[in-house]
């Protein structure tokens, strides 16, 4: 799996890519106060990251192809230094509450972040890596941390991913605490071979801790 991310980044072959940002987030994130870390597994250069710093929160994102990450900073023309000194890379905006990591998300380790922004991220992984990532991503939360995911639902027996099907039982069975909060047919921005399969129904759906006052 991490051998094809690098692949697609370095071939541009990047359709999620979302150059306008996610609309569920902006509708549903809610106000968490200041001075809080958000969690952002897999976040590529997706320009949510700006967005929820603009929130008053430390954005905290691991990605492991360094393209993605100096293309954000390019794009977005953040400044940044680069410390090379820990396990991962680490990118940190010099103007903005931003810091990138580079490399494997499962060596990634830091005090537990108050939030965390799941925009696909557990829908990059097959069935049998998605149990470690949870675990793992819940050694980096609070307790109480709210939770953000957006993942996608089709019939993986007519295409297979990445992106991968997460059903609502699998994702309730690592988080019983979430409400699904909205959804809609995506699949016009899925990759040709779910149309091509006979897919005509891709739902991104979003997902909330219950304890959450979205709209």
């Amino acid at each position: 799996m991490s051998e094809d991310w690098i692949a697609r980044w370095q071939q541009g072959r990047i359709g999620w890519h979302q150059a306008d940002g996610n609309p569920y987030l902006q509708r549903y994130w809610p106000d968490l106060g200041h001075n809080g870390t958000v969690l952002v597994p897999l976040c590529g250069k997706s320009v949510d990251l700006v967005w929820l710093a603009a929130q008053g929160l430390t954005v905290t994102g691991i990605e492991l192809s360094d393209i993605a990450i100096i293309a954000f900073f390019a794009e977005n023309e953040i400044e940044y230094t680069l410390d090379q000194s820990g396990e991962l890379d680490c990118y940190s905006a010099v103007s903005v509450p931003i810091r990138l990591y580079c490399g494997n998300y499962f060596d990634y380790a830091a005090e537990p972040a108050m939030a965390l922004y799941d925009r696909g991220a557990l829908a990059t992984l097959p069935a049998a890596e998605r149990p470690d990532y949870i675990e793992h991503t819940k050694s980096l939360l609070l307790p109480d941390a709210f939770r953000m995911i957006i993942s996608l639902e089709y019939d993986q027996d007519m295409a297979n991913g990445p992106p991968f099907s997460v059903l609502s039982e699998e994702l309730l069975q690592y988080w019983p605490d979430l409400r699904r909060a909205d959804s809609h047919n995506d699949i016009d921005h899925c990759p040709p071979k779910f149309r091509a399969a006979g897919i005509t129904e891709v739902i991104e759906a979003v997902w909330l801790t219950k304890q959450s006052d979205g709209p």
